[in-house]
């Protein structure tokens, strides 16, 4: 048994892979045909989904308070707080550039036509960032992890870490949480994604190939760019070794269409694969979860665009700006679940002149 976990472990960027692929052929040719199929892989990404849930703000609360109070000293925790966000939102804005440019250079959505549909939507509501910070601080921290608001969870697990630093303890181990869900991970992934796919049908995912290939070429083209010219430049560490580290986590979101569904496998990938001190998975993971939404950005700004060349509406200069700096504000307000960015690009569309 030891040495079946030893295998497995070891090619369990294959075996997500293998179920990812599996999920979308189900999905494509047997979930349409067969009931139960869809019945049953629902059912069981359902279970998988809430057992990575259940542990999500758990683990971020208690990593967090354990990394900070296990480097002992409020200044040095700043500065890995402060210069993860600064990257975070740097990384943001050029996600949000690049999702401007790229469509507007090569017209996409000219010439496509559809019809236009009521929808019951609500548009996520544009805050000041005065209210966004005084909102930070949870009244009620339990209502924080009830309602699910991961921002309002990270800032009252950062104010326990520093309380424990100022009283002295030492960082015990408050919950040990062990990443056993990563063996689940390649049916978890297979059953979340064969729903997904039957659920858009053939017709659809065909009709917008061209919109979709282009998308995931910025995607990947930016992933390379940015996050393999950072770990090369910034880290000093080989790009090919990170994103062969960083491979199981990204098909898990890809699958589950959930970011911080990734936490516990990143936090593991980073530590065990890359070496990476558990005093800054424990912070920059999860703060990365919650407010590095870069492929939303790119998302949310390809729409606007798309959209906008669709409906025959131009976009200005001054216009993308402004696009840019909301889509930065409210990628970081997005939720990391599935779904979470459409209430948001409903608030970018209406700014953007286009009918929501």
């Amino acid at each position: 048994m030891k040495k079946f976990y030893s295998w497995y472990k070891k090619h369990i960027t294959a075996a997500i892979f293998t179920g990812l692929i599996l999920g979308i052929i189900t999905g494509l040719f047997l979930a349409n045909r067969f009931e139960p199929v869809l019945a049953i892989t629902s059912l069981i990404g359902s279970i998988y989904m809430n057992a990575l849930n259940m542990m999500i703000f758990p683990l971020v609360f208690c990593s967090i308070i354990m990394g900070i109070s296990s480097i002992g000293n409020a200044r040095t925790t700043g500065k890995i707080t402060a210069g993860a966000m600064i990257f975070f939102l740097c990384t943001t804005a050029l996600a949000s550039l690049a999702g401007l440019i790229i469509p507007r250079l090569i017209h996409l959505g000219e010439g496509v036509k559809f019809e236009m549909a009521t929808s019951d939507i609500q548009a996520t509501e544009m805050t000041s960032i005065l209210d966004t910070i005084k909102n930070l601080i949870p009244s009620n921290p339990v209502a924080a992890f009830t309602n699910g608001n991961m921002l309002q969870v990270l800032v009252f697990a950062v104010i326990v870490g520093f309380t424990l630093i100022a009283i002295g303890e030492k960082g015990t181990a408050l919950l040990k949480v062990i990443s056993t869900v990563m063996y689940f991970t390649p049916i978890g992934v297979f059953c979340t994604i064969v729903p997904v796919v039957e659920a858009n049908g053939t017709e659809t995912i065909i009709s917008l190939a061209t919109q979709l290939i282009i998308l995931y070429v910025a995607f990947f083209g930016f992933a390379l760019v940015i996050y393999g010219g950072s770990v090369k430049f910034i880290g000093k560490e080989s790009p090919v070794k990170f994103f062969k580290a960083m491979l199981p986590a990204a098909l898990n979101a890809f699958g589950t269409c959930s970011s911080s569904a990734t936490i516990p496998i990143s936090k593991q990938r980073m530590e065990d694969e890359m070496g990476v001190s558990n005093k800054i998975t424990s912070i920059a993971i999860p703060l990365g979860a919650t407010v590095n939404m870069d492929a939303v950005s790119i998302l949310m700004s390809f729409m606007i665009m798309f959209f906008a060349n669709a409906c025959g509406i131009n976009v200005s200069i001054s216009m993308m700006i402004i696009i840019l700096l909301a889509n930065v504000l409210l990628s970081v307000g997005t939720p990391g679940i599935p779904g979470g960015a459409i209430a948001s690009f409903a608030a970018l569309a209406t700014m953007a002149g286009l009918p929501a």
